[in-house]
This record gives structure tokens, C-alpha cells and sequence, in this order.
């Protein structure tokens, strides 16, 4: 049995592995290596293979190419969000944390309208002060964000420090919106470094 260069790349490049080429094929993992090596077709190497197997129908988002003039201040106006309140410290993670619902509903307008996420991927989480019951947290962040509570998942909740506890805490805790995708992370990372290169003196 043997396969052509064209017919092996098209079925590594659909995402699958060598083991289900192998199977596809009806042949053994090693002749499939044997026809990588001979063709040249470079190997997907661990990263790139765990994005692929988590993400097996492609990339859960599909960035805009072409916007309005709505469409350009939300980008903006997200990026700005993201620069000063998102997570930078994960590459994979886009999460950005706020107590102003307002914040959270612009972001992820921006997730669901520019980057063109798929909803299931967008994932939400509470964190709650000593001094704020976790179910009514959750209402009213449910609420605002008009997604239902089951959303939330766990609620964490902060005890309280004793003296010098922070004073201005938010009666609702704060809310987190999260996509994990190390592509999109590192999109959105490159468009704010190409707007403070635009931007910053």
C-alpha cells in the first residue's frame, strides 16, 4: 500500500494525528512516520498538537476582516479594556476582570462581534467579598449579563482580613470573562502592541 504526498498533508493538515492516519489508512504508525519523513511534511510539535486535538473542528473564532465605523470604536475600545484590566500573566488565557458589568458586556461584545467567538467558548466566574452572599452574586450578574446562573459555576468567596480590609469593596464581588485559546491570546496581545507602537512616544 502506499499514499501520495497530496493525500497524506490533507489529512495531518484536517487535524489528525498520525495514530488516526494510521487507522484511516488501515496501516501501521510507522509507515505512516516512514511517509512524513519521505515526503518532508513537517510534524505539529506538542503545543501545536494539543491545540488541535482540543480544538478538532478548527479555531473556535474567526477574526473580522472588515468593520463599521461602530465596529472600529469597539475594537478600540477593547483593546484599551484588555490592555489595562485583562489577564497577561497565562498566554492562553483572554480574561479580563471587572465590577462594572458594563466592562464585562463591551468585552465580550468585542469576543462575539470582531473575534467572532463561538459562545460556548466564552466561560464566566464570580469572586465574592465577606460581606456579599454568593447567591446573590450570581442573580445579579446573571442578570445584568443575561446568561443563567449555571454559568458561574463555583463561586469563590474572600473572607474577610480584619483590620485594613480593602473599604470600597464591590456589594457583587467582581465578575471574570474568560476564552482560553493561545491563538486568540496571542492576537489580541499583538494588536495592542501594534497600537502602542502607533500611539505611544
Amino acid at each position: 500500500m502506499n499514499v501520495t504526498k497530496q493525500q497524506l498533508f490533507e489529512l495531518y493538515d484536517s487535524g489528525k494525528s498520525m495514530s488516526d492516519i494510521a487507522t484511516y489508512l488501515k496501516c501501521s504508525v510507522n509507515k505512516i512516520v516512514y511517509w512524513m519523513n519521505k515526503y518532508g511534511i513537517t510534524r505539529r510539535n506538542h503545543s501545536q498538537a494539543t491545540y488541535v486535538k482540543e480544538n478538532p473542528n478548527g479555531d473556535p473564532f474567526k477574526i473580522k476582516q472588515k468593520y463599521t465605523s461602530q465596529e472600529i470604536l469597539l475594537f478600540g475600545l477593547a483593546l484599551g479594556l484588555f490592555w489595562g484590566e485583562g489577564t497577561k500573566a497565562t498566554p492562553h488565557s483572554v480574561r479580563l476582570t471587572n465590577t462594572d458589568a458594563s466592562m464585562i458586556k463591551v468585552f465580550r461584545k468585542f469576543l462575539t462581534e470582531i473575534c467572532q467567538v463561538h459562545l460556548n467558548k466564552i466561560r464566566y466566574s464570580i469572586v465574592t467579598f465577606n460581606d456579599c452572599m454568593p447567591a446573590e452574586a450570581a442573580s445579579y450578574w446573571a442578570k445584568e449579563l443575561g446568561i443563567s446562573k449555571d454559568k458561574f459555576g463555583t463561586i469563590v468567596s474572600i473572607p474577610s482580613q480584619g483590620k485594613g480590609t480593602y473599604k470600597k469593596k464591590s456589594l457583587y464581588g467582581v465578575c471574570s470573562i474568560t476564552v482560553n485559546n493561545i491563538k486568540l491570546k496571542s492576537w489580541i496581545t499583538e494588536q495592542i502592541e501594534i497600537t502602542k507602537t502607533a500611539w505611544v512616544v
